[in-house]
């Protein structure tokens, strides 16, 4: 960015006071985030533009629903190169009577993506039970597979003790949307009756290479599926002469089987954490967490024109919509450059070591968007404020990338991250 001096027109926000409401300036809220940015612009990345429109002070209220995050996801995604969040203790400046949830660990302390379908719950549940199905191959060209019931289905909700039980398909290898197909959801029942068709339009030599996998889940109103079991056939040696329905033994996913055989692909992204006072003994306020999003490389596949995708980011233990930040879709492109900053401030240097921050890929579709993978970058002790939590559960290089950024203040650290396949907690 050329040395030159910027008028920055500075939004402003309401604070809410026990004697009213008033108008004051976002800069004195910030209190000169916006002129160190500006100061420091030529060692940033070059897309980070602090605008009357790109610039936002965000205070954190309490956790959103989870229904409200999960519905969330589907809705367009924003186009901004630059965002800045408020967290932490010191969250209280942004506006009066409001708090962060950083600091609970209650109420939704589990990762966000343990409400994502195809990152469910896998393990949590002892499995039993049998599915009767059958498969045909239709005059059509199509794979039939008619899923007719269950019998003696694990509780998918030991609390409510109840089961609302859906059964799903894949056509392995593909694990993409392409080859998913699922079954309506039965209410409250451990012997559910589907009657239902799922079909795939494909060539029958086509299904030498392909295994048939069936899976039962539990479906939760607020998304957190349960793995209920699940059957695998290897069409390459079914004998297609046999049409009848056929009752099978339900079966636990492998430890193994949970992670994918194959990549999901990289993650090349910079962290730096300001501490308080840092710049000049008095800048910034209070600590700052800055994630620079670079790229991705080798994204799977999950639709014929490519993958439209973006990053979303949040600070656990706060799941609120305020915690939230993304970056723009990068269109049709495995490999997609995004060179996106974000920043969190409001920490006290305690506080940035009980956090995690859950990065995860999405490609973005007009009715849903599906998840492609993620990281998540913490000290992984499995603890957050004393209490044990899920997604405190980092690894290897997100472990050494959250150290190195604690180890080098002010300073920008870099690593390639591997995607994960699911964002439940590692076993």
């Amino acid at each position: 960015m050329p040395e030159e001096e910027q008028t920055v027109k500075v939004p402003t926000i309401l604070v809410t006071e026990a004697a009213g409401t008033k108008e004051i300036s976002a800069a004195s809220v910030v209190d000169g985030w916006v002129t160190s940015t500006l100061k420091e612009a030529e060692n940033q990345p070059a897309v980070l533009n602090v605008s009357s429109e790109g610039f936002s002070a965000v205070p954190l209220s309490s956790s959103s629903s989870a229904l409200e995050i999960w519905e969330d996801n589907n809705q367009d995604q924003n186009n901004d190169l630059g965002s800045v969040s408020s967290i932490g203790s010191d969250a209280s400046l942004m506006t009066t009577g409001q708090s962060s949830s950083l600091l609970s660990v209650s109420g939704l302390s589990a990762s966000l993506l343990s409400l994502y379908s195809d990152a469910g719950d896998f393990g949590n549940l002892t499995v039993q039970g049998a599915v009767e199905f059958s498969i045909t191959y239709s005059s059509r060209g199509e794979l039939v597979i008619l899923i007719e019931q269950c019998q003696d289905l694990a509780i998918g909700n030991t609390k409510k003790n109840r089961t609302d039980p859906y059964v799903k398909t894949y056509l392995n290898p593909d694990k993409s949307r392409l080859s998913k197909r699922k079954t309506s959801v039965k209410k409250n029942t451990v012997n559910p009756v589907f009657q239902e068709s799922l079909k795939y339009k494909l060539e029958k030599v086509e299904l030498q290479s392909r295994v048939l996998n069936v899976s039962v889940w539990h479906n939760d109103s607020l998304g957190r599926n349960a793995f209920l079991g699940e059957v695998e056939i290897d069409l390459k040696t079914w004998d297609w002469n046999h049409e009848a329905p056929a009752w099978y033994n339900l079966q636990p996913k492998s430890p193994e089987d949970q992670e994918p055989k194959g990549s999901r692909g990289q993650l090349i992204v910079a962290l730096k954490y300001v501490p308080a006072g840092s710049i000049d003994g008095t800048k910034p306020f209070t600590g700052e967490l800055h994630i620079w999003l670079k790229e991705a490389r080798n994204l799977q596949k999950v639709k014929p024109s490519g993958v439209d995708s973006f990053v979303k980011c949040y600070i656990l233990p706060d799941t609120s919509k305020k915690n939230r930040q993304k970056t723009r879709v990068v269109k049709k492109t495995l490999h997609p450059v995004y060179n996106h900053t974000m920043v969190y401030d409001g920490f006290r240097h305690e506080e940035i070591k009980e956090a995690c921050c859950e990065l995860t890929l999405w490609d973005h579709d007009t009715f849903t968007n599906q998840f492609l993978g993620g990281v998540h970058l913490s000290l992984g002790t499995g603890k957050s404020y004393g209490k044990t939590v899920d997604w405190m559960d980092s690894i290897d290089k997100e472990v050494e990338l959250w150290k190195n950024m604690l180890l080098s203040p002010g300073e920008w650290v870099e690593e390639e991250l591997s995607l994960r396949q699911s964002m439940a907690k590692r076993k």
